[in-house]
C-alpha cells in the first residue's frame, strides 16, 4: 500500500479550500439522493410548511429543492457557503442538538462538486441569489422571490467525473430519492412534501404528501398510512412507553404482516432517520419469538430523549448514532413491542383473510349471475326434500356436526392440554339440533364450534363470519406459551458440570462476559473469572442437554460484540421450548369433540400471540359474511 521511498522524507502540506470540500463532499454527497437530504433537512430547520423537490435525470443533471421557511438575507449568503458557518449551534455544546443539520457542511460540500445556486429571501429584506460553481463563489445578485428558499444543484459531480462512474441507473436514483424523501416525511407529519421527476422538459409527480394535522397519533398515522399503506395501518398496533426518560412512540405491524426484507422497517432518533445496527437489533430481539428468521417486521418507532444522551455526529451523514446509555435503549424496545403484541392477544392480520378470499374467488368464465336474497328456512327444507333420497337430512347431523353440549369456560380440557389422543367421533347422535350453547358463543371472539374437517381445521361461527382455525398450530402456541410460562416462573434449570470447562479469551473479551454474568445466570449459564482473560463454565442450561461450552460462550460473545446484547442463550432454550410444543400439542389428524374444539378457541381468545404459530404463521384465518356472500355474487 505505501509505495513512498523509505529515503525522502514526506512534506506536510495544507489543502487548498477546494480539495477540502471535495474531499468533505465525498463524505457527506455519496449520490444524489444524500444531497436532496441535505436540502431537504436544511429546509426543515428553516421552519418551512411546504417543500417541493424536483429532480431530472436521477437527480444528476437537476436538484432543485424550493421551501416557504424564514430564508436568508442577502448578507447571510456568502457566510451559508462558508465551510463550518450555520445557525443552528453556537458551539459550546456539541451535544445539545435540535435540528437535522449542525455542522455548516452541505452547502459548500455540494458547491465543490457541481453548479449550485442559492435563492433566498428572508421576511422584511429583499431577495438575492449567489452562485457556486466548482467551489468558486459568484457575487450576490438580487432575485424575485416569494419568502424562502431554492436551492437548485446542477450537473452533480460534474468537477469529480470519477464519481459518476459509481452511480447507478437514473430509475435507481430516483427510487433512492424517494425513501429519502418519504423517511423525511414521516420524521415530519406536520410538514408537506411534493416529489416531482422533471426530466425532458415533463413534469411528473411521484410522491405528495400533504401537512398533518391533530395530535401525535393522529397525525403520525395519517403520514404513514399514506406512505406505508393503509394496510400497514389497519395492522399495526400503537406504541406508547418509556423507560428512564428515554420514549419510544410509532406503530408497529403484527407478526402475520411480516415482511420477505426488512424494507418496511423506519427508525427515527429524535425526529432524526437512521439506520442503527444497535435499533435494528433490538427489533430483532423484540420479534424473534414470533418470526422465522427469513421474514422481518414492519414498524416505524420513534426514540426520543435528551439530546446530550445520544451522540449523532458519529457517522458523516449522521444515519448512525451512539447512546450513552444503549440498554436502556435496547430494552424500552424490546419491552415496549412485547408488551404491544402481548396486548393484541390472539388478533391476525387481515391480509391473511384477503389472501384467502382471493385464493378462493374463481376466475370470471362467463357472464355474471346476480342472485336475489337468500331463501328461507322453509324454501331450503323443500328444496332438500325434492332432491336425491336421503339429501334432506343433510339440514340434520353430517360428518364433523357439533350437536354436543358445549360448555363455554376458557379451561381446556386435559385431553387438549394433554394432546392426548382420543379419536372418538366428533359428531353425535343424528338429532338435527345446535344447543343453546354453542348458539351462545357465537359472540365470543372466535364464535362457537361447528364442525371439523378433514380432522385439522376447526369451523367456528361468528356473529359476522367464519373462522377456520389449524388445530396443530393454534395448540402448538398455547403449549408453547404455557411453558415459557412456567420457565419464567420457576427459572431455567442449570445442569453443573463435573469438571468445570475453562476458556481462554482476550482481558476485553472476559470482562465484556463477565459484565453479565448474572443475566447468563439467569438463563441458567454460570460463569466466574479464571485467572487472566480466562472464564469457567460451572453450569449449563439443563435443557440444551450435552453442550459445547466453548462455542457456546464464544457466540454470545460474538452477539455482545456485534449488538451490545446477546439472546442467543435464550433463542436456543426457547427453540427447544418450541420443539417440545410441537410434539405436545394436538396433532393433525386427531378427530376432536365438540367440547374440546371450543375450549380450545376460548383459550386462543386468552393467550397472547396465538393468532400465529411458533413461526410467524397464522393459526386461524377469519371470512367475514359480506365477503363470502360476495365470493358467491350476493351483493
Amino acid at each position: 500500500m505505501n509505495t513512498q521511498d523509505r529515503n525522502i522524507r514526506p512534506l506536510i502540506r495544507q489543502l487548498d479550500e477546494a480539495a477540502i470540500n471535495r474531499i468533505a463532499a465525498g463524505e457527506v454527497v455519496e449520490r444524489p439522493a444524500s444531497a436532496v437530504k441535505e436540502l431537504v433537512e436544511n429546509a426543515i430547520d428553516a421552519g418551512a410548511r411546504r417543500v417541493r423537490i424536483d429532480i431530472a435525470d436521477g437527480g444528476k443533471t437537476l436538484i432543485r429543492v424550493s421551501d416557504d421557511g424564514c430564508g436568508m438575507t442577502p448578507e447571510d449568503l456568502p457566510l451559508a457557503l462558508s465551510r463550518h458557518a450555520t445557525s443552528k449551534i453556537d458551539g459550546s455544546d456539541l451535544l445539545n442538538i435540535h435540528s437535522f443539520g449542525f455542522r455548516g457542511e452541505a452547502l459548500p460540500s455540494l458547491g465543490a462538486v457541481g453548479r449550485l445556486t442559492v435563492q433566498s429571501r428572508a421576511q422584511g429584506a429583499e431577495g438575492a441569489e449567489i452562485t457556486v460553481a466548482g467551489g468558486v463563489a459568484g457575487a450576490v445578485k438580487p432575485c424575485a422571490l416569494n419568502a424562502g428558499t431554492v436551492v437548485s444543484l446542477r450537473d452533480l459531480f460534474y468537477a469529480t467525473p470519477a464519481r459518476l462512474k459509481f452511480l447507478r441507473s437514473d430509475r435507481a436514483e430516483v427510487m433512492a430519492i424517494s425513501d429519502t424523501v418519504k423517511r423525511l416525511a414521516m420524521a415530519e407529519p406536520s410538514v408537506g412534501f411534493t416529489l416531482r421527476d422533471v426530466s425532458g422538459g415533463q413534469e411528473r409527480v411521484t410522491f405528495r404528501v400533504d401537512p398533518e394535522t391533530g395530535d401525535l397519533f393522529d397525525a403520525l398515522r395519517g403520514r404513514l398510512g399514506r406512505i406505508m399503506g393503509q394496510e400497514f395501518i389497519e395492522n399495526a398496533l400503537p406504541i406508547d412507553a418509556d423507560r428512564e426518560e428515554v420514549r419510544l412512540t410509532g406503530y408497529a405491524a403484527l407478526p402475520t404482516y411480516s415482511r420477505g426484507s426488512a424494507v418496511a422497517q423506519f427508525l427515527f432518533v429524535n425526529g432524526r432517520p437512521v439506520r442503527d445496527k444497535m435499533l435494528i437489533g433490538a427489533l430483532r430481539g423484540a420479534y424473534q419469538d414470533f418470526l422465522s428468521r427469513d421474514r422481518h417486521p414492519a414498524v416505524a418507532l420513534f426514540v426520543d430523549c435528551d439530546p446530550h444522551r445520544v451522540d449523532v455526529n458519529v457517522h458523516p451523514a449522521k444515519s448512525e448514532v451512539r447512546f450513552r446509555e444503549p440498554g436502556v435503549v435496547r430494552g424500552l424496545i424490546v419491552s415496549g413491542l412485547r408488551h404491544a403484541l402481548a396486548e393484541a392477544g390472539h388478533r391476525a392480520s387481515t391480509t391473511v383473510a384477503g389472501a384467502t378470499l382471493g385464493a378462493m374467488r374463481p376466475e370470471p368464465s362467463g357472464p355474471r349471475v346476480y342472485q336475489m336474497d337468500r331463501p328461507s328456512m322453509g324454501a331450503r327444507q323443500s328444496s332438500y326434500a325434492a332432491q336425491a333420497p336421503g339429501f334432506a337430512d343433510f339440514n340434520g347431523g353430517y360428518s364433523g356436526r357439533v350437536v354436543e353440549p358445549v360448555p363455554l369456560s376458557r379451561e381446556v380440557p386435559d385431553q387438549v392440554r394433554d394432546g392426548g389422543a382420543d379419536h372418538r367421533p366428533a359428531h353425535g347422535p343424528n338429532d338435527g339440533e345446535v344447543p343453546g350453547q354453542a348458539r351462545d358463543g357465537v359472540s365470543l371472539p372466535l364464535g362457537a364450534a361447528r364442525g371439523q374437517v378433514h380432522e385439522n381445521y376447526i369451523i367456528a361461527q361468528t356473529e359476522d363470519g367464519v373462522v377456520i382455525v389449524d388445530q396443530h398450530a393454534a395448540h402448538e402456541r398455547l403449549v408453547y406459551e404455557k411453558l415459557k410460562r412456567q420457565m419464567a416462573e420457576k427459572g431455567v434449570p442449570a445442569q453443573g458440570l463435573l469438571i468445570p470447562e475453562v476458556v481462554d479469551l482476550s482481558p476485553d473479551d472476559a470482562a465484556r462476559l463477565l459484565a453479565r454474568a448474572d443475566d447468563l445466570e439467569r438463563m441458567g449459564l454460570r460463569i466466574e473469572p479464571f485467572g487472566a482473560g480466562a472464564i469457567a463454565v460451572r453450569e449449563t442450561p439443563a435443557i440444551l442437554g450435552e453442550v459445547n461450552a466453548e462455542a457456546l460462550v464464544r457466540d454470545i460473545l460474538d452477539e455482545l460484540s456485534d449488538t451490545g446484547d446477546s439472546g442467543l442463550l435464550q433463542e436456543r432454550i426457547e427453540a427447544i421450548l418450541s420443539r417440545m410444543a410441537c410434539h405436545g400439542s394436538v396433532r393433525s389428524g386427531r378427530v376432536m369433540r365438540a367440547e374440546e374444539m371450543n375450549a380450545l378457541l376460548r383459550e386462543m381468545e386468552a393467550t397472547p400471540h396465538s393468532g400465529q404459530c411458533n413461526h410467524g404463521r397464522p393459526t386461524y384465518v377469519e371470512l367475514k359474511l359480506a365477503d363470502i356472500e360476495r365470493l358467491f355474487g350476493r351483493t
